[in-house]
């Protein structure tokens, strides 16, 4: 099989993941990810810019139920109650990243980009999660609306890195102090 390599991310995505991984450095954070719909998109924007491997620990592509259990400890019961796309269980998965990887940022991605969804779940439901080191992992959901798969997955993407950007302007390093 011959063919081209996937384009990288689009310029705005760069930029933003740009600024997410100068932040980290700067603060001397590390990051993960845990993603589900976006199947790895944010850490593919991360890992594309020059240098990444300063601050990106890793990323956790949980696709299915089963993955989410198995590789970031989220208890079945949470996902039956909630379901996959739900903000107790983005949280959970941040946390589970942030247990298994000891990174001091963690963004969770869970959600459907499409086509469908449902009355209770529609089509550009996404929620995130972020752990950061010494704090309580926090849960927020983003309506892009049905814009199309590819759409969703990159407006999440875009919405991750801007959150991993936000949260490490006021992360503390292991020591406890705010890096200056």
């Amino acid at each position: 099989m011959t063919g081209k390599a996937p384009p990288g991310p689009s310029a705005h995505i760069a930029r933003l993941a740009t600024r997410a991984l100068d932040l980290a450095r700067d603060a001397g954070a590390t990051i993960a990810t845990a993603e589900s719909c976006t199947g790895g998109l944010v850490a593919a924007s991360l890992t594309a810019i020059p240098g990444s491997s300063a601050s990106v620990e890793c990323g956790f592509v949980t696709y299915s139920n089963r993955a989410k259990q198995e590789m970031l400890d989220v208890p079945a019961a949470l996902i039956g109650a909630h379901g996959a796309v739900s903000e107790p269980v983005a949280r959970s998965m941040a946390e589970g990243a942030a247990a298994r990887s000891g990174a001091g940022i963690c963004i969770s991605v869970t959600g459907i980009a499409g086509p469908g969804g449902s009355e209770f779940k529609p089509e550009g439901r996404v929620c995130f999660g972020i752990s950061v080191a010494g704090g309580a992992a926090r849960a927020v959901t983003v309506e892009f609306g049905a814009l199309g798969r590819d759409a969703v997955r990159e407006a999440a993407c875009a919405h991750a890195l801007h959150l991993i950007a936000e949260v490490t302007s006021g992360f503390r390093s292991s020591s406890g102090q705010p890096e200056t």
